[in-house]
Parts: structure tokens; sequence; C-alpha cells
């Protein structure tokens, strides 16, 4: 319990016909420190309670059980709390300790299932910096829902079906080598899907003959199904590499060739329910009662669109997972798109369109500038996070040269840099990417509450107590104060991370921590032996784990020594 919900909770036994959540919403913090830790103001019950608010908070005051609290004073129309300062700073450690994997949590799920959709690389061609993006907010977001005992389905929702398909196996008839392939199998893919647009502008004809190859694919043709197995498994094989270094995994990887198996059902049922209107040769469906452009179901060619798929795969995972929520990790620029979606599955009839979610997010820009597969200048993220180990190591040789794993922790310290990097800021805001400013050890990095935890470690390896079970934890002095009242707020920045689908909460929420207990460090001789030295300790091992647990949830490692 934190210190707001100990004192709604202590109000709320005088005030029964209010509830817990009125009454911590009008909770406040006083400005000056001398009127309390917290306030609780009375003005709006002057209607209800038809008495002046002075007199209200001078009544309410004799009824609140100060158990847990210095004192508790009537301010005008204000009641005043003191917070007892050492019991309840024990508490906070001690329900840390405790179970630190359970601090925080709130059980928000209660074990409902949630499906996320996110990272959906399109195959034969590179994972670039622009998928990590979806890839970690994915991720984070669904390591806090797990925090808050959500089930989490992960899919990585491949983009190996449609035209820029029938583009590559058109370029790759036209200029492609299997030996060439074979040699650099996405690069080389990369290589020909770049050329095919560029010159598609001179030669019109090139996308024509993509078409045709796509509706090869469509109707089963066997050369054009080889290309397609060929370029998938390749493409798999190389996206797994780069999971593997950010340790991200999915429980399916059905993509939209899956689901264009599955396009007889939506499509017969938007037939069903008269929904689908010619226009120019093609089908679609009429959303103007939402203010929305009509989604193209069927083109005048007869081949599908991205929205009958996607109509398929909210089919499919709602029949196979019976998910409380099915979350899309896209970019901002795809929201009118999921608009239309939900908009076609509330007109089929079905109640749960609203289930369905968007978690967008804004570009990432690599030292300003714009990134795009089809001009080709997109940048391997495999190499991106190969570079952040390197520099990540050079900087750990410097500041501690005798390190015996080092290697390892350069790898956790420099993947984690760029995963911190992207998850600190809202989801929402466009990143810009430069690795120099990544991979630091100081300022608001990655590295920098990583090595606050390793701080943290090494002073309890030095400290030689690692169990607290008997220690006087009210000894620890007023100057832990702004920590542990920081500590208390954990559960509420995760809840809000999880409500929101927001992991900048968390990254900010550590960096906050980090930021305190150095100060803390700073000012404090932890070690000093005292009385009090065994519950300094008990206080560094909560931020030690509240640190760890706070990166596990972005995805990130915690080492012990950096």
């Amino acid at each position: 319990m934190d210190e707001k919900q100990q004192i709604a909770t202590a109000v709320a036994a005088a005030l029964p016909d209010l509830s817990l959540d009125e009454i911590t919403d009008k909770i406040e913090r006083p400005k000056d420190a001398n009127n309390g830790d917290y306030a609780f103001p009375t003005f709006f019950l002057a209607k209800t309670l038809h008495k002046a608010p002075q007199m209200i908070a001078a009544d309410l005051v004799k009824k609140i059980d100060q158990t847990g609290f210095e004192k508790v004073v009537v301010a005008g129309p204000y009641i005043n709390f003191f917070l007892d300062k050492a019991q309840v700073g024990a508490g906070i450690i001690k329900a840390i300790l405790a179970g630190p994997e359970g601090y925080g949590k709130k059980d928000l799920g209660h074990q409902a299932n949630v499906v996320i959709d996110y990272s959906s690389p399109n195959i034969a061609k590179p994972m670039g910096m622009g998928h990590l993006r979806s890839t970690m907010i994915g991720e984070a977001v669904a390591r806090i829902l797990e925090k808050e005992n959500y089930t989490l389905i992960r899919v990585d929702y491949l983009g190996d079906w449609g035209t820029q398909f029938g583009k590559l196996m058109a370029a790759y008839e036209m200029w492609g080598s299997e030996e060439e392939v074979k040699k650099d199998p996405i690069n080389t893919l990369l290589k020909y899907y770049v050329r095919i647009n560029t010159e598609a502008d001179e030669h019109p004809e090139y996308t024509e003959l993509g078409r045709e190859w796509f509706a090869k694919l469509e109707h089963g043709d066997k050369e054009a199904w080889r290309l397609w197995h060929w370029f998938r498994e390749i493409s798999i094989e190389r996206f797994q590499k780069v999971y593997d270094m950010l340790d991200v995994h999915f429980d399916s990887f059905h993509g939209e060739a899956f689901s264009a198996q599955k396009m007889n059902d939506p499509i017969q049922l938007l037939k069903d329910k008269h929904l689908l209107k010619s226009s120019r040769g093609a089908q679609i469906v009429d959303l103007d009662a939402y203010k929305l452009t009509p989604p193209l179901i069927i083109k005048s060619n007869g081949t599908t669109t991205y929205i009958t798929r996607d109509l398929a795969t909210a089919l499919f995972r709602k029949r196979m997972y019976g998910h409380a929520k099915s979350l899309y990790v896209v970019g901002a620029e795809q929201e009118n798109y999921y608009k239309q979606l939900k908009a076609v599955l509330k007109e089929m009839g079905f109640t749960w369109w609203n289930q369905l979610e968007h978690i967008s997010f804004g570009l990432m820009n690599l030292n300003g500038k714009k990134m795009s597969t089809r001009k080709g200048n997109v940048v391997d993220l495999e190499d991106v996070l190969n570079d952040s180990i390197k520099l990540a190591r050079q900087q750990i040789a410097e500041k501690n040269p005798t390190l015996k794993n080092a290697d390892e922790v350069a790898k956790q310290v420099g993947v984690g840099a760029v995963i911190f990097h992207d998850l600190k800021n809202d989801r929402r805001n466009a990143v810009n990417f430069k690795l120099e400013d990544v991979v630091k050890f100081e300022g608001e990095t990655g590295p920098y509450v990583q090595y606050a935890r390793a701080r943290a470690e090494s002073i309890l390896r030095k400290g030689g107590i690692r169990d607290f079970s008997n220690v006087d934890l009210t000894k620890i002095g007023d100057s832990a104060w702004d920590i542990l009242s920081f500590l208390s707020q954990y559960s509420n920045a995760v809840e809000r991370a999880a409500v929101n689908y927001d992991p900048s909460v968390v990254a900010k929420y550590a960096l906050e921590l980090s930021k305190k207990f150095n100060q803390y460090y700073a000012h404090n001789r932890i070690l000093q032996d005292d009385d009090e030295q065994p519950a300094r300790l008990a206080l560094v091992q909560a931020v030690s784990h509240i640190l760890k647990d706070a990166l596990a949830m972005l995805d990130i490692k915690a080492p012990d020594e950096m």
C-alpha cells in the first residue's frame, strides 16, 4: 500500500459514502513541508454535508484512525497528514524484500488473454533501425502487462504477402542469381527490390509485372510459391539473430500469408451482411457513417488488400485466443487504417471490435534523417547493436579494466543502451538516434541506470549482509525518506505504464530512482559501522531489487558489476 492509499483508507473509514478512488483523487501534496506530507481538502463536501469546510475538517479528524501517522491535524479546510516516516519507511523496505517481483503489482489483468502484434518486419529485407520501435515498445508493453497479471500471446505478424513480393519476384526473374542470393541473402534481395522501385518510374511495365507475379502467387503458381518459401525461410533465419540479441521471443510467426488463406470467412460475412459495394470494378465497404474513407476489400483484378487479411487475422485471433484485448504496435501513420479496421468489424456485427487497440508510435530518425527501405537508405539494426556493444566494451575497459565477464557485460550494456534510448521517450514522439549519445554512463541513459544498480550491488557485497529478516528497519534515518517515498510510488508508475501502454513511465521512474539513489550514496556513509548500517543496507537492497525489476520490464539486463 502506498502513502496515498494509506491516507485514503484512513479517510474512507470516516467518509463511508465516498469510494476510495474519489478520496484518493482529492489528496494533495502541500507545497510547504511544514504543512505535512499530504493534505485532504474538504471544500467539495460543503454542499452535501451543509457545513463550512473548516467545521467538516474538524469533525472528520476526530474520526480518523491515526495509526501509522506521526500526527493528523486540522489546518482550516484541510486535514494535514504527517507520516510516521520510520514506520512507513520500514514497511516499504519490508514489502520489497519480501517479494521484489510482486512489489508494484496491482493484478489489473486477472490472467485475461491479451494478443500483442509487434515487430512485424517484411521478409526479404533487413531488419532496420525503423523496426526497433515496434519491437521494443511491443516487448516492453507485453512485459509490463505480464507484471499486472495479464496472459500475453506475442505475435510477429510477418509482412510476407502483398504486391511488393510480386515486385521482388519480377526483379529476381529479370536480374537475379541464386548463387548471388545464397552468398548474402537479405542484402542481395534488398538490392533487387530497390532497383525495381527506382527504375519503375522509367519502366511502368515493371510495376505491372510485379502485379502479375503477385496474382500468380495468390493463384498457387508453383514457381511463385517456391520463391516465396525460399525468401521467407532465409528472412526468418536472419530476423532470429536480431531477436536473440534483443532477448525477444514470439509465440507465433503467422504473417499475412497465413491470413491470406483464411480470407473467405470475412469476405463471405461482408457479402452476407450486404456490406460490399462496387466502386470502379473493385469492392469497398462504405464507412461514411464513421466519417472514414471506404477501405478497399477486393481490387479490380481480384486480389486482396491489407485490410482483407487483417479482418481474417482479427477473426482468427478472437476464435483462437478468446482475447480480452488485441493490441497492434504500429506507427502513428496507420491511425486512420486501424479506425477503418475496427469500424468494419463493428459493421459486421462483432461486439468485440473495441477490444482492438492501436498502440501508435512516432518515427525513428537516424542522426536527424528519415530511413526508407524503398530508397535503400536503411540502417541494419544488427549492425547498430554490434556497434553499441563495441562502444560499451571500450568504456568498460576504461572504467573497470579488471572486470571478469567484460564481454558479456558489454553486450548487456550495449544492447540495453539502444533499448533504453528508445523506451525513455513517450512512444508517440519521434526519436532521433545518435549512437554516441546513447552509450554514455552519465545522463539519461540505460548505462546510467545499470551502473546505479551495479553500484548498489557493490555496496551490498562490501556490507556483507543479505538476510535482513532480523534488522530493525525503523533505524533507517530521516535522510532516506525521499528515496523511500519514491519507492512507495512504484506500483502507481507500473499501473500508469500498463493502462497507457507507455514503457517510458517505467524508464523515467528507473532514471529518477537512480538519481535519488546516487544522491543518497553521495550524502550518506552507508557502510559506516553503527546501529543504522543494517537498515541502510536493507534500503540499498530494496533499491537494487526495484531497479532490476524496472529494467527487466523494459527487456534490459541488470549486471551485478560494471
